[in-house]
């Protein structure tokens, strides 16, 4: 079995992104208030907050339950889900001819692919389409999904990627001053890249973003405005949010710890 182990960089394993998994509603006077919810659905971006997310048992996994968060039912062109796996767990495998990616958020959950490789919090693997696969958890875990039908263009096909966020580099972010990780390669035959993106309180994005590319956002660690449309919404660690092509979009973080969030993005694809 492959073991990959996370490194401490903040917190350790035990309490990595644990506001994902046991969120606080701030402030606390309105977590018992009847009928609050922070989530927003437009027509080009929602956010869905904890509070918001409904879990149920998700079709064909065994012992798991899943909230699936962004469809193609408010015009994504991917999924995106949580999953909470329980003891004896298994997960299914995606229809044909999707991608999926795995992020484990909290426990660690073995992934027989080709080989076997127990997973922990902060790592991830990339299955290509078709790839046959297997998760299992003896304990808990939970983890968050992307799934994509794959947009085959020429003969190169993806590969299996498995690894951990803190070992990729930084890489240069030319104007800005967050801290940037992609975990999947950027070349061709990938159709999509997950970015890791690190801010300190008070750093934001310079440029006030307008694509054609989709985003799927989990807010890992920290606290922020992000401005969606002509929208500002205060968002913390737990929430999640999409956006569609051509929203306009910015992020500053406040408070006294670092914001991280991991994002869906569509790439080398033309938009034709």
């Amino acid at each position: 079995m492959c073991s990959l182990f996370a490194p401490s960089c903040e917190a350790d394993s035990e309490t990595l992104y644990s506001k994902v998994t046991n969120p606080s509603l701030n402030p606390s006077c309105l977590q018992d208030l009847p009928g609050f919810t922070r989530s927003v659905f437009e027509r080009d971006h929602a956010l869905v907050t904890p509070e918001s997310q409904v879990f149920s048992p998700l079709p064909d996994w065994i012992n798991t339950s899943g909230a699936y968060l962004i469809t193609p039912a408010i015009g994504a062109h991917f999924v995106m889900y949580l999953a909470k796996m329980q003891a004896d767990s298994k997960s299914a495998l995606p229809l044909k001819d999707v991608e999926r990616f795995v992020f484990v958020v909290q426990g660690s959950v073995a992934l027989e692919a080709g080989a076997v490789y127990n997973l922990n919090v902060d790592s991830y693997a990339y299955l290509p389409p078709n790839m046959e696969h297997l998760m299992k958890c003896d304990e808990s875990a939970t983890i968050v999904l992307f799934e994509r039908r794959y947009a085959q263009v020429g003969t190169d096909v993806p590969e299996l990627k498995i690894g951990i966020t803190d070992e990729h580099p930084l890489l240069e972010t030319p104007g800005e001053i967050f801290e940037l990780r992609k975990l999947l390669p950027t070349s061709g035959p990938y159709d999509f890249n997950i970015h890791i993106m690190d801010f300190k309180p008070g750093e934001y994005l310079n440029v006030k973003e307008v694509h054609y590319n989709q985003h799927g956002l989990l807010l890992l660690e920290g606290q922020g405005i992000y401005r969606l449309g002509d929208k500002w919404y205060p968002v913390q660690a737990g929430d999640v949010i999409w956006m569609a092509p051509f929203v306009p979009q910015w992020y500053c973080a406040l408070g006294k710890n670092r914001t991280r969030y991991l994002l869906y993005k569509d790439v080398n694809r033309n938009p034709l």
